[in-house]
């Protein structure tokens, strides 16, 4: 799911890539809102509040804006920093890190609504930068590793995508085609199902649970990082039996 790349990667390696983290950040999204009344896995909405704040003078509000926009990218420029200088010599690393990073920074945020008034507006400014920051994190790592083909929190670039390549069913006739556009499509369903389906997953528990709704993201990532080291483990084995020494 992580490890694999180039064309060691296949369609099954995204799809369960996709499924577990538009989850993740489905819940995250919809957490966020409820709970700081911020977007979080996306600048698009903040670059709007950020021209709106300035045309009408309000520097304060708009320089928020611009701290939230800037933490995204952050956590993007971090996810690959890792990337790069990990890659060649532990690759395991240059995933299982960010990974991790999001895992604590989730649980801080959780155990923190045991220790802070969560209503207070100071709360909220170090809330919604540091989920952005988690989101620009995760989604440079699965658009690094996937080289592209999944993002986990861009629902408008999806669905432009998904336009398109609906509009192709009309025309693709060769089978082989016709194969390869349907499990993009199905692929491209299956990103904005999970990210649909996390949203009402943390939609539900915040009413029950408020900011300790992060504690189920950071169950689905655990999961997948102890996925990953099983299906590592297996591979090897099974290297290491079809080629005794």
């Amino acid at each position: 799911m992580f490890r694999h790349k180039g064309k060691g990667r296949t369609y099954s390696h995204n799809l369960k890539l996709a499924s577990i983290l538009s989850t993740v950040a489905g819940i995250i999204n919809i957490t966020g809102v409820l709970a700081v009344h911020v977007l979080t896995t996306n600048v698009t909405g903040h670059f709007a509040f950020f021209s709106e704040q300035l045309s009408l003078k309000n520097y304060t509000a708009a320089f928020t804006y611009l701290y939230y926009i800037l933490f995204f990218l952050l956590g993007a420029f971090i996810s690959g920093l890792i990337a790069e200088s990990t890659a060649r010599s532990k690759s395991h690393i240059s995933y299982s890190i960010p990974i991790t990073i999001e895992i604590l920074i989730m649980l801080s945020i959780s155990l923190s609504s045991f220790l802070f008034n969560t209503g207070q507006q100071s709360f909220s400014i170090v809330i919604s930068p540091v989920l952005l920051f988690a989101m620009g994190l995760q989604n440079a790592l699965v658009t690094r590793v996937s080289q592209s083909v999944v993002r986990t929190t861009h629902l408008t670039g999806l669905f432009t995508d998904l336009g398109i390549e609906l509009s192709q069913l009309f025309f693709y006739k060769e089978r082989s085609e016709r194969i390869q556009l349907n499990k993009s499509i199905f692929l491209k369903l299956m990103i904005i199902g999970c990210f649909f389906l996390g949203s009402m997953i943390g939609g539900l528990g915040y009413r029950y649970f408020e900011l300790k709704t992060l504690f189920i993201p950071v169950f689905f990532l655990l999961f997948a990082l102890w996925y990953e080291r099983l299906l590592f483990r297996f591979y090897h084995l099974k290297r290491r039996f079809s080629h005794p020494e």
